[in-house]
């Protein structure tokens, strides 16, 4: 069928912030600086474009590998932007939420994360989510623990395993799947990256790196999901 109304769930691979800045002659952390501030306009675009869930890939579980030197700045970065973006939750009524496993952040960001969840819990037009320290793979496994540790427990039983008891086991088990699939930085692979919940997504990747990103892509990529034909299976 035709998608006709726009995406309820986008997510964005914000994928290109050291390669842009590198192309300028400047440091990689420069364009992680950047790219976050490339955040505040396009939460500010999806909630006017009336989207209910926005989805970023901040920070995955293969992120580690990179130098110790960018990793302590993106750790930086995310405590200072977040405590920035308290003024954007309140006058956009966007609730700020994260998945992923951020216990391996230091304290003062995991207390400063639960914070501003909190601080946002009532608003209700959109749902910003980071995905931090966030891999599918580690989401999965996790669900599959969780749920094999409860028919140890004599609480479920295996023919009590379904797509739903899955859902309400992952991270995100409390929103909708992902209906747009945003890519920037020219590559053209998911990153494992919201695998499940992004099924039958439709995908969207733009050459121009995150930097580089403006409202006006967003509305291209909406306009164009739009206009795609989405079967789920069927004809």
């Amino acid at each position: 069928m035709n998608a006709a109304l726009p995406p309820k769930h986008i997510a964005i691979i914000m994928d290109g912030n050291g390669r842009w800045a590198s192309s300028l002659g400047k440091r990689r952390t420069y364009g992680h600086y950047i790219g976050s501030k490339i955040v505040d306009d396009i939460t500010k675009a999806s909630v006017a474009l009336g989207i209910k869930y926005l989805t970023l890939y901040a920070f995955s579980t293969e992120n580690w590998k990179r130098p110790a030197s960018e990793v302590r700045f993106l750790i930086s970065l995310l405590h200072t932007q977040i405590q920035k973006k308290e003024t954007l939750f309140a006058e956009n009524e966007v609730r700020f939420n994260t998945i992923g496993d951020v216990s391996v952040y230091p304290q003062k960001t995991q207390d400063m994360l639960k914070r501003v969840r909190e601080l946002t819990k009532n608003n209700k037009r959109m749902v910003l989510t980071l995905a931090l320290n966030y891999g599918s793979k580690l989401e999965i496994t996790a669900a599959c623990k969780k749920i094999a540790a409860d028919i140890k427990k004599g609480e479920l039983n295996v023919s009590d395993i379904s797509e739903d008891l899955i859902n309400k086991n992952l991270f995100t088990y409390d929103m909708p799947d992902v209906d747009l699939l945003i890519r920037t930085g020219g590559e053209k692979r998911v990153s494992n990256f919201l695998l499940w919940q992004s099924s039958y997504a439709e995908l969207i990747f733009f050459d121009k790196y995150w930097p580089e990103f403006t409202k006006e892509d967003l509305k291209k990529a909406i306009e164009e999901f739009k206009h795609r034909k989405r079967r789920f299976g069927g004809l």
